[in-house]
C-alpha cells in the first residue's frame, strides 16, 4: 500500500509523525493494515503516482488525473485551475486585480474600522512564512502571516494573523483548503471574507448549492438558506464541467455562531462567476477570537441528476472519515494467517512474497552498514569544535546500492548554504579531527566503483533530523 510520512517532529527523545495511506474500506466495515518499520537497509519509497508537483518553494504547479493547479509565483494563492477532461477548461480570473496578480482564490481579507482600507493576503510581496510537503500521495502548501495594506508598509497593522493551507491528493477529484484567522488584538472589522472565488470567461451556465441539511440544489439560493450554506458552485449543462466548494468545517472561538453565506452569482459586475463568504455576525472582534474553516473543492463531470447525488455523497464521506485504531498485533496476525490459510486450497496456493524491495534485504554486494559507518568520517568543518558528522546532522536522507554503484540522497541545512559539493569533494579535511570528503571516503570501501549524489530540498532539513549524539555535540539540551 502506498504511504507517505508527514509532519515528522521530535519531542525530547521521542519522534512523532503522521502517516498517510490510501485506505480501501467500505462503509461499516473493517480493514487491517500493518505498519512496518526499523529496517536498517530501508530506502526512500518510490511509489507510482498520478500526483506531480513541479517548481520550488511555494512556486508550484500541481496536477493529478483530474486537474492541474497553478499557484501564484508571488503569494502562493491558487491562480489557475485546469480541468483534465475533454477540452481542458481553464479556470482563471482576468484583469489586473487590485494591482496584484489575479487568482481564482481571493480570500482572506478584512476591511478595517470606518471602511478605510481592505487588508489582503493577496497583496503579499512574497509569503511571509510558508511550509511545503511533497510526496507521492499528498502535496501540502501552508502559508501564514498578516494581511497587508494597499500602500504597505505605510500601514502595517498586526491585528489578525492568517494561516492558509492547501492539500492536493493523488487520484482524488478534489483538494482541500484549511485556514484559521486569529485576532492578535481586539479591533473592529467592517467586513471580513474567509472564502471568495472568482472565475472569468462565463464558463458555466448554472449555480449549485448545498443546504444546512446536506442536500444539494441547483438555481438561486432560497431566502431561508442564504446564511446556512454548506456548499456552493457552478456547472455547465452542455459541457458537464463543474466546480463545487464543499464546506466541511466553519466555526469560531470567541464569537457568536458564524454566518454561512456565499451564495453563488453567475455574474457580478466585472468579476463574472463569484461566490464570496462574509462570516462575521458582529463587527467588533475580541482578542484571541479565531475563525476556522475546512473546505473541499471538487471538479467532477456533472449532470444535474447524478452530479448532485455525487456531491452529497462526497461531502457526507468527508464529514464521516474512517476511524483508525491500533490493534493488538498478536490477535491481528493470528486472524490474518487463519483467513489466508482458509482461503487457499493448500499451502502451495499461497504465493511466496517479500516485503523488502531490491536493495533492502541487506544482501547486496556492498553492505549499507559499511557505508553508514564510513560516513562517520565526513564532518562539517564549519562547526569547528563540535566534531559532528553528516550522519548525526541528519543530512543523509537515503543510501541505495545497485551493484557497485552507491547513490546518496542528501540535503543542505538551508538555502543560504546550497552547495552540496562542499561535503562531496570539498575542503572538509581541514577539520581538526579525521574528516574526509564523502566521495573519497566511500570509494575506499571494497566493492564500490562509483558514488552518485542527489541533492534535495524536499523535505527541508530541520533540527528534528539531528541524532541524539548530534544534539549532545551541538549542546542542544532537551526541555523537560
Amino acid at each position: 500500500v502506498a504511504s507517505q510520512v508527514l509532519s515528522e517532529v521530535r519531542r525530547g527523545s521521542h519522534r512523532e509523525c503522521r502517516l498517510l495511506w490510501l485506505a480501501d474500506c467500505d462503509a461499516r466495515s473493517t480493514s487491517t493494515y500493518f505498519i512496518f518499520y526499523g529496517n536498517p537497509n530501508a530506502e526512500l519509497p518510490e511509489y507510482p503516482s498520478d500526483l506531480a508537483t513541479t517548481g520550488e518553494g511555494f512556486d508550484l504547479d500541481i496536477s493529478n488525473a483530474h486537474f492541474k493547479a497553478k499557484l501564484s509565483r508571488q503569494t502562493g494563492q491558487l491562480e489557475r485551475l485546469t480541468l483534465r477532461r475533454e477540452h481542458g477548461l481553464e479556470l482563471f480570473s482576468g484583469g489586473e486585480g487590485h494591482g496584484e496578480p489575479p487568482g481564482i482564490d481571493w480570500a482572506h481579507d478584512y476591511v478595517d474600522e470606518g471602511g478605510f482600507q481592505k487588508l489582503r493576503i493577496s497583496l503579499w510581496e512574497s509569503c511571509p512564512d510558508y511550509e511545503v510537503v511533497r510526496g507521492p500521495l499528498c502535496t501540502v502548501v501552508r502559508r501564514w502571516g498578516f494581511p497587508v495594506s494597499p500602500i504597505h508598509p505605510v500601514f502595517s497593522p498586526a491585528r489578525m494573523h492568517i494561516d492558509v493551507e492547501y492539500r492536493f491528493y493523488s487520484g482524488l477529484p478534489w483538494f482541500e483548503k484549511r485556514s484559521t484567522m486569529k485576532a492578535i488584538q481586539s479591533f473592529r472589522a467592517e467586513a471580513l471574507r474567509d472564502d471568495e472565488w472568482v472565475f472569468s470567461g462565463q464558463s458555466f451556465t448554472d449555480q449549485l448549492w448545498i443546504d444546512r441539511d446536506g442536500h444539494a440544489h441547483t438555481g438561486n439560493v432560497s431566502a431561508d438558506q442564504q446564511e446556512q450554506l454548506w456548499g456552493v458552485g457552478f456547472f455547465n449543462r452542455q459541457s458537464g464541467d463543474a466546480i463545487a466548494a464543499l464546506f466541511l468545517d466553519h466555526s469560531a472561538d470567541g464569537l457568536p455562531e458564524l454566518k454561512h453565506t456565499g451564495a453563488p452569482l453567475l455574474y457580478y459586475r466585472w468579476h463574472g462567476h463569484v461566490w464570496s463568504r462574509y462570516p462575521l455576525p458582529v463587527k467588533d472582534i475580541p482578542k484571541n477570537a479565531v475563525l476556522r474553516q475546512k473546505n473541499a473543492y471538487a471538479v467532477i463531470p456533472f449532470t444535474e441528476s447524478a452530479g448532485l447525488v455525487e456531491l452529497e455523497r462526497m461531502r457526507r464521506r468527508q464529514l464521516h472519515p474512517l476511524v483508525v485504531q491500533a490493534g493488538k498485533l498478536d490477535t491481528i496476525v493470528d486472524t490474518v494467517v487463519a483467513e489466508t490459510q482458509s482461503a487457499a486450497r493448500s499451502a502451495s496456493d499461497v504465493p511466496a512474497s517479500r516485503l523488502a524491495r531490491s536493495g533492502e534485504l541487506g544482501d547486496g554486494p556492498v553492505p549499507k552498514t559499511a557505508i553508514w559507518q564510513a560516513l562517520r568520517d565526513c564532518k562539517d568543518a564549519q562547526l569547528y569544535t563540535a566534531d559532528i558528522d553528516v550522519v548525526d546532522l541528519g543530512l543523509v536522507y537515503d543510501v541505495r546500492v545497485r551493484g557497485d554503484v552507491v547513490t546518496l540522497v542528501m540535503a543542505m541545512p538551508h538555502r543560504g548554504r546550497p552547495r552540496l559539493g562542499y561535503f562531496v569533494d570539498g575542503s572538509i579535511s581541514v577539520h581538526p579531527t579525521k574528516s574526509v570528503p564523502i566521495r573519497a571516503r566511500l570509494m575506499d570501501i571494497p566493492g564500490v566503483r562509483q558514488v552518485v549524489f542527489e541533492q534535495t530540498w524536499q523535505p527541508s532539513w530541520s533540527s528534528n533530523l539531528i541524532s541524539d549524539e548530534g544534539r549532545r555535540k551541538l549542546g542542544l539540551t532537551e526541555r523537560e
